[in-house]
């Protein structure tokens, strides 16, 4: 107290200084201020409402895409949907059901993927992308599965379905009742490429569905995975096999699947990517904008906690 007594008796021997401009100089006049700044802080924070977790996640972003749909691949939950269960045409995005049933039935009959098979003459000249199978030709079938996921080859995809089904029709009712076991009610598949008819559709959300068991195989991970893929055919053949899902080239933690463009389909494009143990699976149809489109619905999912 003493020491208050003795500092105010210093500040009042200015006496050049009127009394007013002494006690606004004075350090406690300063340190009241401060301590009301203080007070008043904490009684504005104390009453802001809480910020909830909705409010701070990043909001949806704008796409291009008619049809959309985003998935958390652990547990099926739609992080996001736009026109998901509309129909659309699936294009070479058809190729993910063909993968998964050629290896559910190589594994189901113990059969190695590396093992050859003789391509039938109903795989060669197939139209659209190819990977130029010749009549004849003896190919494995991890190189087919490479070449339809990879470079897309409709030829590989038709050698597929004669090889595992017989023929493309028991194939392709097979491909059907696979995507009813999945729960897919709205789909229909006529060929194993994703050529185009009016009557080969489905929808963002079966086609999520049908991805989701896919990318359980470890297998077909790996596949569609891959940046590149070097075929074991004969040194004349086309044997180099370069991923066109830029997925897997540009985002970070991209890891599959498979795009797909007809002319009467649109961009098709179905992406995934794992972060910190978090795996998503996005599915973007009739989407001019593809890429892009995917990247940033993934990078919304990312955003979620």
């Amino acid at each position: 107290m003493e020491g208050y007594i003795m500092e105010l008796s210093k500040i009042y021997e200015h006496k050049n200084i009127p009394k007013t401009k002494r006690f606004f100089s004075s350090k406690f006049f300063r340190a009241g201020i401060f301590f009301t700044l203080i007070v008043s802080l904490i009684i504005t924070y104390l009453l802001l409402p809480p910020i909830s977790k909705e409010t701070s996640a990043a909001a949806p972003p704008d796409i291009s895409a008619k049809q959309a749909i985003l998935i958390d691949a652990a547990n099926g939950k739609i992080l996001y949907e736009r026109n998901a269960t509309d129909k659309a045409y699936p294009a070479s995005t058809t190729k993910i059901m063909t993968a998964l049933l050629t290896i559910e039935t190589a594994e189901r009959l113990h059969s190695d993927l590396t093992q050859k098979v003789k391509i039938p003459a109903e795989a060669v000249g197939v139209e659209g992308s190819s990977i130029y199978l010749a009549p004849d030709e003896t190919v494995s079938i991890e190189d087919l599965l490479y070449g339809m996921m990879l470079r897309s080859g409709n030829d590989a995809a038709t050698a597929l379905a004669c090889i595992i089904g017989g023929n493309q029709q028991n194939f392709v009712d097979m491909m059907n009742a696979r995507a009813h076991r999945l729960g897919c009610t709205d789909t229909n598949f006529l060929n194993p490429s994703g050529l185009f008819d009016e009557n080969h559709y489905t929808t963002a959300a079966d086609m999520a569905r049908i991805s989701r068991a896919a990318m359980k195989s470890e297998t077909f991970k790996k596949i569609v995975a891959a940046e590149t893929w070097q075929a074991g055919r004969a040194p004349d053949k086309y044997n180099y096999f370069y991923n066109k899902n830029k997925v897997v080239h540009q985002y970070k933690g991209g890891n599959g699947i498979k795009i797909g463009y007809t002319k009467a389909s649109g961009r098709t494009l179905v992406a995934s990517a794992q972060r910190d143990g978090k795996q998503l699976i996005c599915v973007v149809m009739e989407a001019p904008d593809w890429f892009n489109d995917s990247y940033k619905l993934m990078d919304y999912g990312f955003s979620l906690k």
